[in-house]
């Protein structure tokens, strides 16, 4: 199967048209740089968030607030059982950085409220461990983040690389973390707009550069394996297999497997539109 041309690749856009790189951060109304708050669902300490934080210091003032503990499959939850605590941290030098007892969107939630006092220009999350493609979206604390802050009215993007190993190389995922947020602070985004982006695990020199895409009808067929623990009581274990059952080469699941940087625009309007115009017609007297 022939490659497919992705809309963005490298920094090209068409072929013969090339982009501008941009070095140093955009320049806000008084001559500020923009605000770029960081979180992640990995913890504050995590590769992930130190390669991104590395990626953008000079884009921007970087505030980071992040969980103090893995999050991972946290999904859009919120704590409200039990109080929240922030806590300075000294991990990015001499970048603001604070530890949250909660949830990604928890951090994302306080950052606003209690350490900025403001709404950030951008959020950026991630760099996560593991693919947050396809229905990944909809459980993942990295993409929630993300979810929550344009909710909050603030452009955001969520970063994942395909590689759980705590060793994992960030070099590419970095390059194009950078890509990213730079065609975000020069672009006109609406204030709602949130990117999933997906990075494959290969060297940066096997990557074919950015693909907008849309997200792949993919998911997992899961199990729950019965085992027995030293007290003779039943637990569960969940496994399972991921299926991609979109044969579209236009999927970020396409672009993933064939080494482009997938990029999805999502939403958290979850309407059925086409549904609720054909409901319209039928139930509504």
């Amino acid at each position: 199967m022939a490659k497919k041309k992705p809309v963005l690749r490298g920094k090209k856009t068409v072929p013969g048209k090339t982009v501008k790189k941009e070095t140093t951060a955009p320049v806000r109304t008084g001559g500020e740089k923009p605000v770029i708050l960081i979180t992640n669902d990995d913890g504050v300490t995590a590769p992930g968030i130190m390669n991104l934080v590395e990626a953008v210091k000079d884009l921007g003032k970087i505030v980071v607030v992040a969980p103090d503990k893995p999050q991972s499959g946290m999904g859009h939850a919120i704590t409200i059982w039990q109080p929240l605590r922030l806590h300075k941290v000294h991990v990015f030098g001499d970048i603001e950085a604070y530890a949250c007892t909660g949830t990604p969107v928890d951090c994302v939630k306080l950052a606003v409220d209690k350490v900025l006092h403001r709404k950030p220009d951008l959020c950026l999350s991630g760099i996560n461990h593991g693919a947050n493609h396809s229905i990944n979206v909809i459980y993942s604390g990295t993409m929630s983040a993300a979810v929550e802050a344009a909710i909050e009215s603030i452009p955001s993007a969520g970063f994942s690389l395909l590689d759980y190993n705590i060793e994992a190389d960030f070099t590419g995922a970095k390059k194009y973390a950078r890509m990213v947020v730079e065609k975000m602070l020069s672009t006109d985004l609406d204030k709602h707009t949130v990117f999933n982006v997906n990075v494959p695990s290969v060297p940066e020199e096997l990557l074919n550069g950015l693909m907008i895409c849309k997200q792949a009808y993919a998911k997992y067929e899961e199990d729950f394996v019965e085992r027995v623990d030293p007290n003779g009581r039943k637990y569960y274990w969940l496994t399972g297999e991921f299926v991609n059952f979109d044969k579209g080469t236009d999927t970020d699941v396409w672009a993933l497997a064939n080494n482009y940087v997938s990029v999805v625009p999502v939403q958290f309007d979850l309407t059925n539109y086409v549904l609720k115009a054909k409901l319209q017609k039928l139930w509504q007297s």
